[in-house]
């Protein structure tokens, strides 16, 4: 997801999504754990995804302090 279109999403929703991204990161460690993962940079691009997700939220959380 481009991080445009992570800044049109509510907070709700940012939040939906950083759950989901981690749910997807824990099954993507366990399939890499048991050797059944096709592509390791996958575990990478999920951790980058939910690294903009969460810098998202907490620009916002900034923003409504200020």
């Amino acid at each position: 997801m481009k991080t445009k279109e992570l800044h049109q999403l509510t907070v709700d929703e940012l939040n939906t999504k950083i759950k989901e991204l981690t749910e997807e990161l824990f099954n993507l460690r366990f399939r890499h754990a048991i050797g059944q993962l096709e592509n390791p940079a996958s575990l990478k691009n999920i951790k980058k995804e939910i690294a903009k997700a969460k810098t998202i939220l907490r620009e916002r959380e900034l923003e409504a302090k200020a």
